[in-house]
């Protein structure tokens, strides 16, 4: 359905190399969000050339921003239909990745998807606020990450308390991204983090990008992350 030489040099570019298996999922990962989305609301791009730029190209760009090193945990908060996670769980099998969603039917869409590409990851239906808090996923991943959630202010109160001290929350950011660091700056320091990385880089077909390092350095206090209406009402 893909091109997939379009998605082979792009991933070059970035430094990620994908064989021959690799491509083949991608490829088939793209026909059927096709096929799901003509059924669910999953994503407004479903064009080939879009999905190879504005999903699998974008979702990759973290494996070159980031030092994501064999066998690393990482959780993808809020992966609506599996972006970044299952992107880049295709390109390095070897990382653990669990997907997370508060919508049941994206993560069954997800569940399909793994199924016919033959591929596994771990799969867990709740809200980021609740699941934060429960002791088998609080700051138990080297990595979080969120593409296209929120802004990083409240981002980063629903994904740093995933993450072990010395692990990091990527978020993946548009053009806003050093506006929204600026408002997030606080948080930050609240929830134990500290920024040890800012990318800007242009994406062929995405525009301007930003990926922001956000290193766990000290346990987040017990109460974060709070419920949604108590971090609109009262933001950090």
């Amino acid at each position: 359905m893909i091109d997939l030489n379009l998605l082979k040099t792009g991933a070059d570019s970035l430094g990620v190399v994908l064989d021959d298996k690799a491509l083949e999922r991608f490829d088939a990962y793209a026909e059927l969000l096709v096929f799901w989305n003509e059924r669910i609301n999953l994503t407004a791009i479903t064009d080939p050339e879009g999905i190879v730029k504005k999903h699998f190209l974008d979702s990759l760009a973290l494996l070159k921003y980031c030092d994501i090193k064999s066998d690393a945990k990482m959780i993808d908060v809020g992966t609506g239909a599996g972006f970044p996670g299952l992107a880049i769980k295709i390109a390095r099998p070897d990382i653990d990745i669990t997907l997370m969603d508060s919508t049941q039917k994206k993560l069954t869409v997800i569940e399909d998807i793994m199924k016919k590409i033959d591929l596994d990851a771990n799969i867990i239906h709740s809200r980021a606020e609740e699941a934060g808090h429960d002791d088998t996923l609080r700051e138990q991943y080297d990595f979080a990450t969120a593409r296209a959630v929120s802004n990083l202010r409240d981002l980063t109160e629903y994904c740093l308390p995933f993450v072990t001290i010395g692990g990091s929350f990527i978020s993946m950011k548009g053009a806003d991204a050093k506006a929204e660091l600026a408002d997030a700056e606080h948080a930050i320091e609240i929830l134990g983090g500290k920024v040890i990385k800012f990318d800007e880089y242009e994406l062929d077909g995405c525009g301007e990008r930003a990926i922001i390092n956000i290193s766990k350095v000290s346990n987040t206090p017990d109460k974060y992350p709070r419920p949604k209406g108590k971090m609109q009402k009262q933001p950090l």
